[in-house]
């Protein structure tokens, strides 16, 4: 398995991130391969200085970065010397298994859904993430941040493809899903919402609970997989992140309060498209850009992008 790393992305790239595949190395199979994009002399400089061997990594040289604040459709086609923009040529070309960045998101969807391209009878691609459980379990809650809006065939769909995340990657055998709502009665919610129930309900390729609160995240009574449009989902992680910044501020230390730490998680994951992708934080360190390989890894290894295929019969 190769894993492509974009060098150059991020608010503390490349230290940062080349730091984060030194310590990703240790973790990954002896089989496996992580392929460092960028600057290459930057790169060199900086495993000398770190004592790393340079021959213990693959290393792809660009010569121009997609910055945070360049607008991403432009700087993707424009500048196609980019970690961004030669990652995802490498990973359509299948010269890499799954590629992770933590740069410019805009960028990164736009290499998703132009280069790689939207797996065919998706209608949306979503940002999936993790939501933990006080019991210990993780849950799988999308979107997060693609579509702030969503019609309820679509919502219906990230049931789908929530369930095979769960499945596949988290090991659940038949998970249970979950419509996030201002109530769990059934007339509750926007008309979206409620026509969305009501296409959950009938499917019979989801294993529909029924509505669920914000009162119910985070505990015994949250479904595995959680549905909602990307602007309640992107409220719901941010919270969460926050969570555990003000846990930390008022000198609590927890083991789950420690969950909801986004250098924990890594990354999110971008399904429903035809490889597998990994977007980080852009304030991603050297711990987070360990955990956003580590989790590409596992999403390579479940296979993710073929098993979403299967499921909607692309």
């Amino acid at each position: 398995m190769k894993i492509g790393l974009d060098i150059m992305g991020g608010d503390y790239a490349p230290d940062a991130v080349i730091e984060g595949a030194v310590d990703a190395l240790v973790q990954l199979a002896s089989d496996d391969r992580l392929v460092l994009i960028g600057d290459n002399r930057r790169i060199r400089e900086k495993l000398s200085s770190m004592g790393a061997e340079p021959s213990r990594f693959e290393i792809v040289p660009t010569t121009q970065v997609i910055e945070m604040s360049d607008h991403p459709a432009k700087a993707f086609s424009q500048k196609r010397d980019s970690s961004i923009a030669v990652g995802f040529g490498m990973l359509k070309s299948g010269m890499i298994d799954g590629f992770a960045s933590a740069g410019n998101t805009g960028a990164m969807l736009v290499g998703a859904s132009y280069t790689v391209n939207v797996i065919p009878g998706v209608f949306r691609p979503a940002l999936v993430a993790l939501i933990p459980n006080l019991d210990g379990r993780n849950s799988v809650i999308l979107d997060v941040g693609i579509n702030p809006d969503c019609k309820p065939d679509v919502l219906l769909q990230y049931g789908i493809l929530g369930s095979v995340y769960a499945k596949y990657v988290l090991g659940i055998e038949k998970p249970e899903v979950g419509l996030l709502n201002i109530g769990t009665e059934e007339s509750k919610g926007s008309a979206a919402v409620k026509a969305s129930y009501e296409l959950l309900r009938e499917s019979p390729e989801v294993n529909f609970r029924g509505n669920i609160e914000g009162h119910d995240l985070f505990t015994h009574d949250m479904t595995d997989v959680i549905v909602c449009d990307g602007f309640v989902g992107n409220v719901v992680l941010k919270m969460a992140e926050r969570f555990y910044g003000i846990a930390k501020t008022r000198g609590i230390n927890d083991t789950f309060f420690d969950r909801l730490n986004f250098e924990v998680v890594g990354g999110t994951p971008v399904v429903g498209i035809n490889e597998n992708v990994v977007v980080g934080h852009g304030i991603s360190n050297r711990k987070a850009i360990m955990n956003m390989i580590l989790q590409t890894r596992d999403v390579v290894h479940a296979d993710l992008a073929r098993k979403i295929k299967e499921a909607v019969g692309g």
